[in-house]
């Protein structure tokens, strides 16, 4: 089954973080990462640049609606994504614990309910 672990956290100011933090965390994702490849669940990993960044495209009314900056304002924001193939949630809430982000922020563990694989839909 494929987990989504959605990493939520506060946005900091440009600068505020100290710079060895900011090395440190790095280390701390890609080793993770490396783990979750070396154990052969990771699908997918896609850090995400600031919600200040995003545009939000929407048809609600009828008309095509494309906007700059977030759709929700929120004190935290998306930052990332993991998408991992694993057994049961039990195993998702397991590498969601080893995430570095959990030491700072929230992690959503979503399952998929459907998935593309080459090329097709497939239920899961």
């Amino acid at each position: 089954m494929r987990y989504s672990l959605l990493l939520h956290y506060p946005e900091p100011a440009e600068g505020t973080i100290d710079p060895e933090l900011i090395a440190e965390t790095m280390r701390a994702f890609d080793a993770y990462g490396k783990a979750l490849h070396q154990a052969g669940v990771l699908i997918a990993a896609e850090v995400l640049q600031p919600s200040a960044v995003t545009t939000t495209v929407t048809r609600r009314t009828g008309a095509m609606v494309v906007q700059d900056g977030p759709f929700a304002d929120t004190k935290e924001a998306l930052a990332g994504v993991f998408v991992l193939d694993l057994p049961d949630l039990d195993a998702a809430i397991g590498w969601a614990e080893k995430c570095p982000a959990a030491g700072f922020g929230v992690i959503e563990i979503r399952p998929a309910a459907t998935s593309i694989v080459d090329g097709a839909w497939t239920a899961r």
